[in-house]
């Protein structure tokens, strides 16, 4: 019975986390001939009816749909990255990565069909699906080797139509370990890139590959998210299972909630700020990446950490605001302000928050039942309706003893307290 529960629940586990897969095909005029590609919706796409989602292209679709919908698939269970839709190009079907990807043996320039190619996924492919489905305006291309190579040149556009590449071992057309560099360096807008090798790989490849790297490496400017891997023991072939996880979550490592590190290395130490913080956290991914998302949960709570470890108590109130925007009819933005006057001793207010918060939506961890005890505990250290509050004893000072020198200190809100 036990080992059935564990299955079932793994079951609802995946179908909560499974994307809707669609095959289509599109008539293309620029290859004049039908072409399969492989449509993957996120697990939230049918929900979510006003969240658009980033687009990822992969050439060679036939082989790399799936270690791509892997490593997208285990990312959303733990919300390390984000949905995306997937498109996923068929090419194998005659052979037809070879002539889809055909470059002009003097200029490295997209010749033939290669051009044809080209046009295709740019005028018509990304139109038909930008038409059909909410796609957000951040895309991504992947390929592996003559694949991972042709796709490079759209980065020959002064403007091109993908954000990030992921090139896994590309087999580079002539001149392009010079004109990539020199593109890099030129481009105005963000781009993210990344490409790799290992040491199993074909050694003109391979010397290709390093030496774009070297070149690329020299460039310095804050648009270029730039990574390169050398995988040492893996083949042409079985550095790409290393390869993928490593690529998405160099591009989508601004998505990833705010971790122990994070907390402890950047948050922490601010003397203040906190807040602004969380908020240029999701102005970044929205800027970047073209995602609009509600602030987590786990990230309000990170911050709230932070405003207690630093004493920062008055940041609860914009805490409380962003609360409110992110979390409307929820209780969350009274629990932030109940914390608030708990901590600065306004013990009176933060009962009647609490009253009011438990009127309100639960939300996360944030339950009436939590609520209600937090205000019974608060209220057992209130004074009893008659009863006198005992000020604390300052002993006074002789003033013959006082230097004239030094103003009488008025003792702070803490003293007080002690």
């Amino acid at each position: 019975m036990k080992k059935l529960c564990v299955l079932l629940l793994l079951i609802c586990s995946n179908s909560l986390f499974a994307q809707k897969t669609i095959v289509d095909t599109i008539n293309s005029q620029k290859l004049n001939e039908d072409r399969e590609i492989k449509i993957s919706l996120p697990p939230s796409y049918d929900k979510n009816k006003t969240q658009k989602y980033p687009l990822l292209v992969l050439l060679d679709g036939d082989f790399l749909f799936e270690p791509f919908y892997g490593t997208l698939s285990y990312g959303y269970y733990w919300d390390d990255l984000p949905e995306v839709i997937i498109v996923a190009i068929s090419q194998n079907k005659n052979n037809e990565r070879e002539t889809d990807c055909m470059t002009d043996a003097d200029t490295g320039l997209p010749s033939e069909k290669g051009e044809d190619f080209f046009e295709f996924i740019g005028m018509e492919l990304i139109p038909t699906i930008q038409k059909n489905y909410r796609t957000a305006p951040f895309r991504i291309v992947a390929g592996l080797d003559v694949t991972a190579g042709f796709m490079n040149c759209y980065l020959y556009k002064d403007d091109p139509i993908f954000n990030a590449y992921i090139s896994l071992s590309p087999e580079l057309p002539t001149g392009m370990e010079e004109q990539i560099p020199e593109r890099l360096a030129a481009i105005q807008k963000r781009i993210f890139y990344y490409h790799c090798t290992s040491d199993g790989d074909l050694k003109k490849m391979r010397t290709r590959i390093q030496a774009m790297d070297e070149a690329i490496k020299k460039i310095s400017k804050p648009t270029l998210n730039y990574r390169y891997e050398d995988f040492k023991g893996a083949s042409h072939y079985s550095l790409v299972p290393h390869a993928i996880p490593s690529a998405l979550y160099q591009i989508f490592s601004v998505y990833q909630p705010i971790s122990t590190t994070e907390f402890q290395e950047k948050i922490a130490i601010l003397p203040e700020g906190y807040v602004d913080y969380l908020i240029a956290k999701y102005d970044v991914l929205e800027k970047e990446l073209g995602l609009k998302l509600q602030i987590r949960m786990n990230d309000f709570k990170a911050i709230e950490a932070a405003i207690i470890k630093n004493k920062a108590y008055n940041e609860f109130d914009l805490l409380a605001q962003l609360a409110e925007k992110n979390y409307p009819k929820t209780m969350l933005a009274d629990y932030e302000m109940a914390q608030m006057y708990e901590k600065k001793g306004e013990i009176a207010k933060a009962v009647k928050t609490c009253m009011r918060a438990y009127q309100l939506e639960e939300v996360g961890d944030l339950t009436k039942e939590m609520m209600i005890n937090r205000a019974d505990e608060l209220k057992a250290t209130l004074p009893k309706k008659g009863q006198k509050v005992e000020e604390p004893v300052i002993e006074e000072t002789p003033v013959e003893e006082v230097p004239t020198e030094t103003p009488a200190e008025t003792p702070t809100e803490e003293k007080k307290q002690e």
